[in-house]
């Protein structure tokens, strides 16, 4: 049975999307920055990842304009939303503001 959006980003209690496209520059350098978020954070975060081009219905339904677009989510529920490379600091210090 496949999960369904709601399932996923209801997943954990703090869940990040990260909307990528594989010819997305920045996207690239994001993706070690999530994992150092990750291994930093541990089991207090879930890190998922949707590629735009293979799942183009639910990138429009979330209305993701450029890539990367990160979402925060608590609970099932969008707290924070940010298109654009951030640091791994900043990262982390705005999931820890929401746990």
């Amino acid at each position: 049975m496949s999960k369904t959006f709601k399932d996923i980003v209801s997943s954990a209690p703090i869940v990040m999307v990260d909307y990528f496209a594989e010819w997305c520059g920045p996207c690239k350098m994001l993706a070690p920055i999530l994992s150092d978020v990750k291994k930093e954070l541990g089991d207090s975060v879930k890190i998922v990842k949707i590629d735009i081009d293979k799942n183009q219905d639910l990138a429009a339904k979330q209305q993701v304009q450029g890539v990367p677009t990160l979402v925060l989510y608590k609970n099932g529920e969008q707290v924070w939303r940010q298109s654009g490379l951030l640091p791994k600091h900043e990262l982390i210090q705005l999931i820890k503001s929401y746990q």
